[in-house]
């Protein structure tokens, strides 16, 4: 991984992604603290350096805000694998989290797809709406190119259901990112996509 720094500004947010492949401090600030948190987990977990400072209409509520977190941060995360030969690609991880547990499996071929398995009891979970965790992931898988499966197994507690959610990719992508030491696209076809 390169360092790779991505801003997009539109009407509904200003947001600002900087990626650093060196152990750095990681800063988070999108004025949403749950999703403050799952971001602060996901860049600990994966041990990519994210500074993440997003700005958005959350007058409204926090869609554009998340959704628009997720662009931006695939988005980074592409550019700073840039054709991304010479990593593992595959990554897939079972994290629990007290009475939840979750999965992912992704692959990142420049092939994006989501498949989101996950049911929430309650709508809200502080000021981040429970069914923005899918939009993140979507946003978040194509525009970094992967192929990405979450699944909440089970669960009671809608804040450990999405914590282990965020730490299973996090522990995938770890996994997927690891250089093979070859220096080739890891692909039957020498390429990816």
């Amino acid at each position: 991984m390169q360092t790779a720094s991505v801003t997009r500004t539109s009407k509904e947010t200003d947001i600002t992604v900087t990626i650093l492949p060196e152990d750095g401090r990681t800063e988070i600030s999108t004025g949403i603290g749950f999703f403050d948190h799952m971001l602060t987990a996901l860049s600990v977990h994966s041990q990519i350096t994210m500074q993440i400072c997003a700005k958005g209409d959350l007058h409204v509520d926090a869609h554009h805000t998340v959704e628009d977190t997720g662009i931006v941060l695939g988005q980074a995360f592409a550019k700073a694998l840039g054709d991304k030969s010479g990593i593992v690609r595959y990554g897939s991880a079972y994290i629990p989290m007290d009475e939840s547990l979750a999965f992912c499996a992704l692959d990142i071929c420049n092939r994006p797809f989501l498949v989101f398995d996950a049911e929430f009891t309650n709508d809200m979970i502080g000021a981040y709406d429970a069914c923005l965790t899918e939009e993140f992931l979507r946003a978040f898988a194509f525009n970094a190119g992967i192929t990405l499966h979450v699944r909440v197994l089970y669960g009671k507690n809608d804040h450990h259901k999405t914590e282990a959610a965020y730490k299973a990719l996090a522990h995938a992508l770890r996994i997927a990112v690891a250089p093979t030491g070859t220096g080739q696209a890891f692909s039957t076809k020498g390429l990816l996509g």
